[in-house]
């Protein structure tokens, strides 16, 4: 097994960002984040939030990063990159230092051997990216769907790699510690991230698989309000068949999801979901959603959906319009009943 590397260092930095998703990676394992960091071998050089250097003592960290005297393993930031007023970036300084953080995310990012988006406004712009965006905001490497951004599309770090786009709002703290650790171990490529630059370790998933409420999925038995125990795709506008990430086989602060909360995924991996009007209502053309499961035709869902519902059981139809279980599975009781 590869041995992670001792002088792999980290740098975060938070630019257009509520701050989430450092409150996320705090929550990271039994051991805490800070544990976890020195277990791996990953020293963290400055966080905004986290370190006990401030003022001239921060100051002078970036700068040696900057002049190429401190090594650079993994450059962080989270948070959107905000181009306004008129592409000067000055709508969010790094506070002390007189410079925008997009002066500061295209000078460093450069000197990084890996260059890592965390959460979907640091990777596609997200929430202050939603019209109509004063803030001209964008993320690292794209802007929505469109590759550019503020280091541009052609920006590769050191190593090679375009920027890492850990996605989501926040994303699970797994997803970052595990990209961190594999970058530390230089055992991550290309090949391990999607079309949008997300690691494969969660966007090979869809939200959708684990989901508690499957059965319910399998035989279109929707909820029609909120507290129900139904499917919330049909009729509340849940994207987890859609949407990218294992959130539903990995617990969040110790267990949960979106979906096992009673609210639908707003599908918040993906780039531009901010531009979305009405989470909670599902867009149908003649009955049928617009927003269909990725990897089915479809006429498929279509054909199966009717299908299903001609063989949902009064079980799971009930139980679908309930607040709780209202009829437990009891085995033979449907077949006699039909």
């Amino acid at each position: 097994m590869t041995e992670a590397r001792d002088d792999f260092t980290l740098l975060w930095l938070q630019a257009g960002s509520c701050g989430g998703c450092t409150m996320a990676t705090l929550e990271r394992g039994a051991s805490g984040w800070f544990e976890e960091l020195r277990g791996f071998g990953i020293r963290l050089l400055w966080h905004p939030s986290v370190s006990e250097e401030t003022g001239e003592e921060a100051r002078a960290i970036l700068a040696r990063i900057e002049r190429g005297e401190e090594k650079l393993g993994a450059l962080c930031i989270e948070g959107s990159i905000l181009h306004g007023p008129e592409g000067t970036g000055l709508f969010n300084k790094l506070s002390g230092t007189g410079r925008s953080m997009l002066d500061w995310a295209r000078a460093l990012a450069p000197r990084a051997d890996y260059c890592v988006a965390v959460g979907s406004c640091a990777a596609f712009g997200g929430v202050p990216a939603g019209a109509p965006d004063p803030t001209d905001a964008s993320g690292l490497q794209y802007s929505g769907v469109d590759m550019g951004g503020a280091l541009g599309p052609d920006y590769r770090s050191v190593k090679g790699l375009p920027v890492v786009n850990v996605s989501g709002c926040a994303p699970h703290p797994g997803w970052i510690m595990e990209t961190l650790l594999a970058l530390s171990l230089g055992r991550f490529t290309q090949a391990d991230m999607d079309d949008y630059g997300r690691p494969r370790i969660f966007a090979d998933h869809l939200a959708h698989h684990g989901c508690s409420r499957n059965e319910f999925y399998e035989f279109k038995a929707s909820a029609e309000d909120f507290s129900e125990r139904g499917c919330l795709m049909e009729h509340l506008g849940c994207k987890a068949t859609q949407a990218v990430g294992d959130c539903n086989q990995r617990g969040w602060n110790g267990g949960g999801s979106c979906t096992q909360a009673g609210s639908t995924c707003i599908a918040c991996t993906s780039p531009s979901f901010e531009a979305t009007r009405g989470f909670h209502r599902t867009p149908k053309i003649g009955g049928i959603p617009v927003g269909l499961p990725l990897d089915m035709p479809k006429a498929w869902f279509v054909a199966l959906a009717a299908l299903s519902k001609s063989a949902t059981p009064k079980r799971v139809r009930e139980n679908a319009r309930s607040d709780h279980i209202a009829r437990a599975p009891t085995p033979g009781t449907e077949k006699k009943k039909t």
